[in-house]
């Protein structure tokens, strides 16, 4: 391969040919004259002949340059030329691809990987083997491998499929796996050249390991980025007000800033926080403010701008700042210092919560997590009620004995109290006070350790009924029941048999009283609580580009109390981890939490260095000078038959032109040819370009879930206009009403018709929330006056058996961002069109549904259903694309029986 510069040629022996020219100049300098017709009279000529000797007429110097350089375009695009080749590694032997696809490589991934493709393709021109070699684990948890030795075409193959993963690369393992790899090859020291692909991470120190390995091997070059440093997003701290958000990067030699986004299970963003960095700087943080309700529903931290695990953050209930209510039996003295009711819960407490005082009435007229009640009786009636009711519905009620409780029980507790209390010295007493028994497996508080010193000696005693045992929580050392818990409805009541203050006990004075807390304040979450040791599967888990999806099979299960510093890998990636079900567990495994801070590694001395990014992709400049060349002979041809006499001017013009026409053709295809290429759905521009944006975010996340889920493959949407563009393109058109909507022109309503007519279908939504106004015959006047003129069908409600129910999901309902309402479609069956409706009509607004944003998140909230929703969705945009494209083919399934029948008569 010879280079000049940005110049290289592939097949730099073609240029041999070059010396020729001067001999094509001296072969093309003649050309023969013209020749010349004249009638004449034979025996004139023949007696006014004179014989004279001709030579013939010398070619125009431009012709001949003309084709020189025809000559010249032909020799050297024939030597392959390449215009800003991409490198690959010098030195002799196959090419050893190495490329880091840990979490650190996902935010630049598209511009590593086209380093790596410039890479294979100066191989290809060299008829160099190649092998791809990753570092990061695979993800059925076998160590990193060095592929086969292939040629450059096939291994690009392998490197299209490449994903970074959600863990960090193990240069250590690599280093091993190169090892023997180079033994079973017969690859000796210096026999091959390496181009690494790198991070720079120093991560466990494998970094220089493995580089000694590569340069033992052979010459080696390394593919860095140095203009953006490599950020991880760390798990914030809670504090009561507030959440500190913390992130590590490698230093950056300018300042800068990175914007956090606080995001809701289904993918809203309800804050943002910018954290400021300072020139150098390797860490930074910043507060993020939020109301508590707003608070309790981030689940997920995202770095904007910056695609990867290590810019997520996933928040379960250890991130949580729940609102508890907290009453006392004598509110005068309730705060009293040490002796208060209250005292100990509101130390124990508030750094984890926002506690709020008042009556009972205040407390449950606003959302609540958990009721506390310091030795507080209810009174009978009217308050007793409103309690229930609370807890009925998924309230948890924590209550704590003490005098006042142990004389006027009340029906809201767990079990049964015996009247009066069990205390030292009375027909009741202990010899000396009692330690706590260890906890039982299936309580909350199972795997915390019981301190030696915590005494208790008074209680509340629990009548011993049937189903006790279950109901017991905690038990002293001599087996009696210390904390009991009953399931009332949706929710559930607890009850401390001692006071909350030290009169009774001293556990209020350990640190065993708020762990103890802080499990009942999780189980108002609705969760089941951190079941000491208990393995949690994997529920979603997150990608290299931080995207949550269904577990690998080599994905394990997590110990609950271990998941918060388990080091990420293909047996624990990280995600969410738990039981599946309303009310079950949900843990977050953060990669944050099992990786180091981003440290770059110091780079071999003597190893050349190569930038990643802004550097342009090659191009092949050979078929652009070969049809160059092409060109300049039609040109030729014609100009020497117009000097010739055999052509004019006019005909020569006409002849480029169509020469050149062909061409152009082929270099850009007109809009029709490109979509009829491919199948894809359109959406109709309303002229707002928010409804617009909504619209075209909808069908690209309607196509792609389409794409994943069936054998159909949609291209990209179109936007169009009725009457402007042409519809025959489109089986399935989506609509968004709005409000100010006006009927059609002439053009307008005829294309839509002939869209009718010819089997097409449109979806009218009216975006209103599914209250049932945009049904039809009881339609907004916006969706009358723009079907005024088109020839809808009779309408009538979708039946339970309707195709568009069982097309490909079945399905009990059809909601988009809003559920309810009625969806309409044909009443009459038209076999003319397969008993397919033309028209659809909702106000469901399903595209806002479907939308999926640049980040591959969903921007709008379903409501009220949340995700289950928005999966209903989705399957309701794949039925009706199914019916869109294949008709009422479900329908049909109906004569099956008829036919089987008549077959077997």
């Amino acid at each position: 391969m010879l280079s000049l510069g940005p110049l290289a040629f592939a097949a730099p022996w073609v240029l041999v040919a070059l010396v020729g020219l001067p001999v094509l100049f001296w072969l093309l300098r003649v050309t023969p004259p013209s020749p010349r017709r004249q009638s004449f009279p034979v025996l004139l000529l023949l007696r006014g002949l004179v014989a004279a000797e001709t030579t013939p007429a010398r070619t125009p110097w431009w012709l001949l340059l003309l084709r020189i350089v025809v000559a010249a375009l032909v020799i050297i695009g024939l030597a392959r030329p390449v215009w800003g080749p991409g490198a690959g590694a010098g030195g002799p032997g196959p090419l050893l691809l190495v490329v880091d696809d840990g979490w650190a490589s996902a935010p630049d991934w598209a511009e590593r990987i086209a380093v790596a493709q410039g890479a294979l393709e100066a191989a290809s021109r060299e008829a160099r083997r190649v092998a791809l070699f990753p570092t990061a684990p695979t993800e059925a948890a076998e160590p990193p491998h060095p592929g086969p030795l292939l040629p450059a075409e096939e291994a690009r193959a392998r490197l299209a499929a490449l994903r970074p993963k959600p863990w960090a690369a193990d240069h250590a393992a690599a280093a091993t796996a190169l090892a023997e790899w180079r033994g079973s090859n017969a690859l000796g020291d210096g026999a091959l050249s390496s181009l690494w692909v790198t991070t720079g991470l120093a991560g466990d120190g494998g970094f220089d390991t493995l580089a000694t390995a590569l340069r033992r091997a052979g010459p080696l070059t390394l593919a860095r980025a140095e203009d953006h440093p490599i950020r991880l997003l760390l798990a914030p701290e809670a504090e009561p007000e507030r959440l500190i958000l913390h992130i590590a990067q490698t230093p950056e030699p300018r300042p800068g800033e990175a914007v956090v986004l606080a995001r809701t299970i289904d993918g809203r963003t309800l804050a943002r926080a910018v954290i400021p960095l300072e020139a150098g700087a390797t860490t930074g943080q910043a507060a993020l403010d939020l109301p508590i309700e707003l608070r309790n529903q981030v689940t997920r931290l995202d770095l904007q701008d910056t695609a990867g695990a290590g810019g997520v953050v996933l928040l379960d209930e250890r991130f949580r700042r729940r609102p508890v209510g907290l009453i006392a039996g004598d509110e005068a003295g309730a705060d009293a210092e040490l002796l208060g009711d209250v005292f100990w819960l509101d130390r124990a407490l508030s750094p984890f919560v926002e506690l709020r005082r008042g009556s009972i009435e205040t407390l449950l007229s606003r959302p609540l997590a958990l009721l506390i009640l310091a030795d507080r009786p209810l009174t009978p009636g009217r308050e007793q009620q409103a309690v229930a009711d609370w807890v009925e519905k998924g309230g948890t009620l924590l209550r704590f004995a003490g005098p006042r409780l142990a004389e006027a029980a009340d029906p809201l507790l767990p079990v049964p109290l015996r009247a009066g209390e069990r205390a030292l010295g009375s027909a009741l007493s202990w010899e000396q006070p009692q330690h706590l028994a260890a906890f039982p497996e299936g309580s909350p508080f199972a795997g915390l350790p019981v301190p030696e010193e915590v005494l208790v000696e008074r209680q509340v005693l629990a009548e011993p009924v049937a189903g006790l045992a279950e109901r017991t929580w905690a038990r002293l050392a001599d087996g009696t029941p210390l904390v009991t818990a009953e399931n009332r409805g949706r929710g559930r009541i607890v009850l401390v048999h001692v006071t909350a203050n030290a009169a009774w006990s001293n556990l209020p004075l350990s640190g065993l009283y708020v762990d103890l807390l802080r499990r009942v304040i999780g189980l108002s979450a609705g969760v089941a609580g951190v079941q000491g040791g208990q393995p949690l599967p994997p529920l979603e888990v997150l990608d290299g580009f931080g995207r949550l999806g269904l577990p690998g099979a080599a994905a394990a299960a997590v110990a609950g109390e271990a998941i918060a510093s388990a080091a990420p890998g293909p047996r624990s990636p990280p995600g969410w981890y738990g039981a599946a079900g309303e009310g079950a567990e949900r843990r977050a495994l953060n990669l944050s939490a099992g990786v180091p801070a981003p440290v770059l590694a110091a780079l071999p001395p003597g190893v050349p260095v190569r930038p990643i990014g802004g550097v342009p992709a090659e191009a092949d400049l050979g078929p652009w000078l070969l049809a160059m060349a092409l060109l300049l002979l039609v040109l030729d041809m014609l100009l020497s038959l117009r000097l010739r006499g055999f052509l004019t001017l006019r005909a020569a013009s006409l002849a480029l032109l169509l020469a050149l026409t062909p061409a152009m053709a082929q270099a850009e295809p007109p809009e029709a040819v490109v979509l009829a290429q491919a199948t894809r759905l359109a959406y109709v521009l309303t002229g707002d370009p928010t409804v617009d944006e909504v619209s075209r975010q909808g069908l690209v996340g309607l196509s792609d879930f389409v794409n994943r889920r069936t054998a159909a493959a949609l291209a990209e949407p179109v936007g169009l206009v009725p009457g402007r563009d042409d519809l025959s393109f489109f089986p399935l058109i989506y609509w968004p009403v709005l409000p100010s909507a006006q009927a059609l022109d002439a053009m307008g309503a005829e294309a839509v018709n002939a869209f009718f007519r010819n089997g097409g279908i449109i979806l009218f939504d009216t975006r209103d929330e599914g209250s049932g106004e945009g049904t039809w015959p009881g339609a907004p006047a916006a969706l009358r006056r723009l079907t005024r003129d088109l020839t809808v069908p009779p309408l009538a409600p979708i039946a339970d058996d309707h195709v568009l129910r069982r097309a490909f999901y079945l399905l009990p309902e059809m909601p988009g961002r809003f559920a309810g309402g009625q969806v309409w479609a044909a009443r009459d069956q038209d076999r003319a069109n397969d008993s397919v409706s033309p028209v659809i009509i909702g106000g469901h607004d399903w595209a806002a549904a479907w939308a999926v944003d640049g980040r591959g998140q969903n921007p709008y909230a379903t409501i009220p259903g949340g995700a289950r929703q928005r999966t209903l969705a989705y399957r309701f945009g794949t039925n009706l694309v199914m019916y869109a494209l294949t008709g009422n083919y479900k329908g049909d399934q109906v004569h099956v029986p008829a036919i089987l029948e008549r077959l077997g008569n």
